[in-house]
């Protein structure tokens, strides 16, 4: 009996109000289909109040069937991120249109998704250059994901144009140092500060390789779950958020060890 309560329970966890019908339809799933008597009626009725009864008795099965139910989504959840981390390793840790920092023949790569309008990326910056000091032996590959409005996607076609003269570097730190919304004319003064010829930056910007390194991104982020910034991929694991020094040399750790 505990264990027909417990399925009650998980199908009013998924379904709600609509639990009943439910249990009405496995019923009918394994009796003839013929309208039911009035003493299978009754039968169901009696079976809800016992439910209900149990339920009211020990509210704490609910919570208890929430957390395993949560669990398995969780599961299942990163078993799908793996799936795609191995089936796009390619395009995710050796796409050539991403720049590379750390030791470019690092032994783990950390993927940044990141949007220079994004106040968590830039607070994590200083995070990710910490790590890229302590540790030698670890690549690190910058994915161009805006999001956050039109600044930012010019921004990041600037970023990636800025290449062409080698000042993704510098131009990446200032960005992540700016105060404020990024919109054009941010962009092409910090594309001055650092050096850049801003009529040669306007013209590399134009290359469509740009647009469809930034879109295979986008579609990147959204086959893996990554629908907000910063997320790293390190390993077979998204770690979201602008989490601390400490998080990111654990996941590096595990990769590293497997």
């Amino acid at each position: 009996m505990r264990r027909s309560f417990l399925i009650w329970v998980a199908a009013l966890l998924v379904t709600g109000a609509g639990a009943a019908w439910l249990v009405v339809e496995a019923i009918a799933q394994r009796t003839p289909s013929v309208p039911m008597t009035s003493p299978q009626s009754a039968q169901l009725d009696d079976f809800e109040q016992r439910v209900r009864d149990y339920l009211l008795k020990n509210p704490e099965v609910l919570l208890e069937a929430m957390q395993v139910l949560q669990e398995r989504q969780r599961a299942a959840e990163a078993e799908t991120v793996q799936r795609t981390i191995t089936a796009r390793r390619d395009e995710l840790f050796n796409d050539p249109a991403a720049p590379v920092g750390g030791n470019a023949a690092g032994d783990v790569t950390l993927v940044e998704f990141f949007d220079y309008n994004c106040p968590y990326c830039r607070r994590v910056a200083p995070t990710v250059a910490r790590l890229e000091e302590a540790d030698p032996g670890l690549r690190i590959v910058y994915k161009e994901y805006p999001i956050l409005g039109p600044g930012p996607q010019f921004a990041a076609r600037a970023a990636l144009a800025s290449r062409e003269q080698g000042k993704y570097f510098p131009f990446h730190k200032a960005m992540m140092q700016a105060d404020g919304n990024v919109a054009e004319e941010t962009v092409i003064a910090i594309a001055r500060e650092v050096g850049l010829d801003t009529e040669q930056l306007r013209a590399d910007m134009q290359d469509p390789a740009i647009d469809a390194a930034i879109a295979r991104n986008q579609q990147l982020a959204g086959a893996l779950g990554i629908d907000g910034t910063p997320a790293f991929v390190i390993g077979d694991r998204v770690v979201p958020g602008a989490v601390d020094l400490a998080t990111l040399q654990g996941q590096v750790a595990r990769a590293r060890q497997n």
